[in-house]
């Protein structure tokens, strides 16, 4: 664990930052003179093996010729960091991150943990507290509590589809745009520089929530449901195209991790049943929303996609009660994979659900009627104001179509410290696919510009 020394943390994070412009990985000497940090080479090769020993940085190649680049996943962006730091906390999360911090050579390994599920008892038990239920019940609140299941959703399908399939993907390191993501999922527009998996993966997530908001009378916490969810989530993404919609065969370990999950089929398939008989039981639809995004993933119960099919699960009690859906908006990735890992290692749920709550409380007021409480101003959007404004009165008035606005965008982008360009991209996005004829008048565009370049958007 880091030593709370501040002149030697500040030295770590100019390394770190210094990092991020050598994504293929650079030797100490390179990083040394960029970092422009005046340490003599010994001690700046300790800093090296900190963070190396921290898991944080990884290091290859022989001794003379070391190349250092930054672990998947090990460290957040400052804009991240921005949006990490607005998260409420609880110090029992704080302690977990702790010790989540401590290198996996000094983790203990540890497997399955039945009694986390057979303990716990529906509706008996209870992960949310009563207030953190009536919260969220009032954050979720919609027009449509009292009308049939899904109708909340199918009126707002076409947003939940992109924002669902966007956050969802991102957070398993997906690399397209919210912009890319709704031409793909509206136009059918594959972007050149985009995978074919990442491709599949935002359209499997476009036909899982389709899935979920038309099959609202039958879908629920039982075998064919979360069958269903996984064969569509992972459908031409497995190398054994059979194990889609099949429960795992065999054992497998997770990266970055000293957690087992079980490895006997009848064994899995058991507490799988455990797990879907006691979320059906559970009648607070946020409970079994949580206890879903819990449990689903600490089973492991396919050969992958485990984490896509329990965000997606998540929905399904929020959908039946025309509740403003979760759509993971602004997630940081870092904190969720931590979440994760704390159940994993420790069957933990504080930090999980700090992340949930803040997670609902930023998709219910993306989605639900607008509150007189929404809260203070994004300090990011208005740093980028102005540029922000700039783009969208460019892309309006010289009637830019989507295909050539997603490559103006990120050339805008490249201008800004590298840590900001990904969230600038993102709310450069976010501004025009919430465009309407009601606040257009923002960016002093006219009325025939804006109907001009709708007509090409919605060609």
């Amino acid at each position: 664990m880091r030593k709370k020394n501040p002149e030697i943390n500040l030295e770590l994070e100019q390394i770190l930052v210094t990092l991020e412009k050598f994504p293929e990985g650079a030797s100490l000497t390179a990083i040394k003179d960029q970092s422009a940090l005046d340490l003599k080479d010994r001690t700046f090769q300790r800093r090296l093996e900190q963070l190396k020993d921290e898991g944080i940085i990884h290091k290859s190649g022989s001794t003379k010729s070391s190349l250092y680049r930054l672990s998947k996943f090990s460290i957040k962006t400052s804009s991240e960091a921005q949006l990490q730091s607005k998260i409420t906390i609880s110090p029992e999360s704080e302690h977990l991150l702790e010790m989540l911090s401590v290198p996996l050579s000094r983790r203990h390994p540890v497997g399955y943990n039945r009694d986390f599920l057979t303990s716990y008892r529906p509706n008996v038990d209870s992960y949310l507290t009563k207030s953190e239920q009536q919260k969220l019940a009032e954050l979720g609140k919609t027009a449509r509590l009292d009308q049939p299941a899904g109708t909340y959703a199918k009126e707002i399908l076409q947003r939940l589809l992109i924002d669902l399939s966007w956050n969802s993907s991102r957070l398993e390191g997906n690399t397209y745009s919210l912009l890319d993501t709704q031409q793909l999922i509206t136009r059918g527009r594959i972007p050149d520089n985009k995978s074919a998996m990442e491709t599949q993966m935002i359209l499997n997530h476009k036909d899982a929530i389709e899935f979920i908001v038309g099959s609202a009378d039958e879908i629920g916490f039982n075998r064919y449901s979360i069958i269903s969810l996984h064969a569509i989530l992972s459908q031409y993404l497995l190398a054994d195209p059979s194990a889609s919609g099949r429960l795992r065969q065999f054992g497998v370990g997770i990266s970055d991790s000293v957690f087992t999950p079980l490895g006997i089929p009848q064994q899995i398939e058991e507490m799988l049943d455990i797990l879907l008989e006691k979320a059906s039981q559970i009648e607070d639809p946020f409970e079994q929303t949580f206890f879903a995004m819990v449990h689903l993933p600490y089973l492991q119960p396919f050969d992958d996609v485990n984490k896509r099919v329990a965000r997606l699960a998540a929905n399904i009690p929020l959908n039946k009660h025309n509740l403003a859906p979760l759509a993971f908006v602004d997630v940081p990735q870092n904190l969720f994979i931590n979440g994760m890992l704390a159940i994993y290692e420790l069957n933990r749920i504080e930090l999980l659900k700090d992340v949930f709550m803040w997670a609902y409380e930023r998709s219910s007021v993306r989605y639900a009627a607008l509150r007189q409480t929404l809260g203070e101003p994004d300090p990011f959007r208005l740093k980028y104001r102005d540029k922000i404004g700039a783009i969208v009165y460019e892309i309006i008035t010289d009637v830019i179509p989507p295909e050539i606005a997603v490559m103006i965008i990120n050339e805008k982008a490249q201008i800004l410290p590298a840590e900001d360009r990904s969230r600038f991209i993102e709310a450069v996005d976010t501004e025009l696919l919430s465009l309407h004829e009601g606040n257009f008048a923002r960016f002093r565009v006219r009325p025939s510009e804006f109907e001009k370049w709708r007509s090409v958007w919605n060609r």
